[in-house]
This record gives C-alpha cells, sequence and structure tokens, in this order.
C-alpha cells in the first residue's frame, strides 16, 4: 500500500483527517437542504448570488466567477442558465471582448439573497459557528486558511509551468 517513504497518518491526524471529511460533507449536505427548503435554492446558487452582490456593479466575468467558486466553467455556466431562467441573473457580453461574458445579478436575484441570507447564517450559526469556541474557531480559520491558501500558491505555480 504505497512506498516505504510514505509518512502515514498518526492517529491524531487521522481523527482530525476524519472529523474534517464528516463534517465537510455533513455541513455541506445540511446547507443545501436548508437553502432548498427555505429558498429554493442550492448551496452553490446561494454562494453565486452571494459573490455577485459582493462585487462592483454587482457582475463578474464567468471565468472569473468559477474560478472564486471553486468550480468548472460548464458547471457554472449551468447554474447561471438554470438562475437565468429564474431570473435571478443575467448574462451580458463584454464589449472589449468577444470570448468574455459577464453573470449580473439581477433585482429579483438581490431579493431572492436578501430574503435567504437569514435562514442560511442561522443554519450557519446553529451547525457550526456556535458548536465551536473561540479560540476553536480561530484555529479552525487559521488552520484552514493556511491549507487553502498553499493549495492556491500549488495551483497558479503549476498553472505558471504550463
Amino acid at each position: 500500500m504505497g512506498t516505504t517513504n510514505t509518512k502515514w497518518l498518526n492517529a491524531e491526524e487521522m481523527r482530525a483527517w476524519t472529523a474534517f471529511l464528516a463534517t465537510n460533507a455533513l455541513l455541506y449536505r445540511r446547507l443545501d437542504q436548508q437553502l432548498k427548503e427555505d429558498a429554493g435554492l442550492t448551496h452553490l446558487q446561494y454562494e453565486i448570488l452571494v459573490r455577485l452582490s459582493l462585487s462592483p456593479d454587482r457582475e463578474m466575468r464567468m471565468a472569473e466567477l468559477a474560478e472564486a467558486l471553486y468550480n468548472t466553467k460548464s458547471g457554472l455556466t449551468y447554474q447561471i442558465t438554470q438562475m437565468e431562467k429564474a431570473g435571478l441573473v443575467r448574462r451580458r457580453s463584454c464589449p472589449n471582448d468577444a470570448r468574455a461574458v459577464f453573470a449580473v445579478l439581477t433585482d429579483a436575484g438581490r431579493a431572492k439573497l436578501e430574503s435567504a441570507a437569514p435562514g442560511h447564517v442561522a443554519a450557519v450559526r446553529e451547525l457550526l459557528i456556535d458548536v465551536l469556541t473561540p479560540e476553536q474557531l480561530t484555529a479552525l480559520a487559521d488552520g484552514l486558511g493556511e491549507a487553502s491558501r498553499r493549495m492556491h500558491d500549488r495551483q497558479a505555480a503549476d498553472a505558471g509551468t504550463r
């Protein structure tokens, strides 16, 4: 099962890894369920609305939005198509670059986000934030932030060598 140079996880490392896997899966599933029941949105659709609402002019290039959400361009295109049908977003072409397409938050999308946000935040608090002590929350943010930063840096370095 691997090479002799493999540095296997010790008991505490395995405990952390399995806790992360379980929490990630359960949290995503519960938040997705809450958003579907309360707002008729998937978790990804909610995150799209959030990202667009925080962007200048409530719009982002589709490629940048996909990257910000750690999603594929084709996966994002599917979601935007569904959300466009619901009137939550619209697409706009870029006059300077025929290949670039922007996703734009509509007024209906902003209203949907404003109505969905309180229930979503309450669920995030109940399921994760309020369960942890301030010290645990700081350690979680620091640790996962560092792991994310390193993966992002590695991805950027790998992309630069291609």
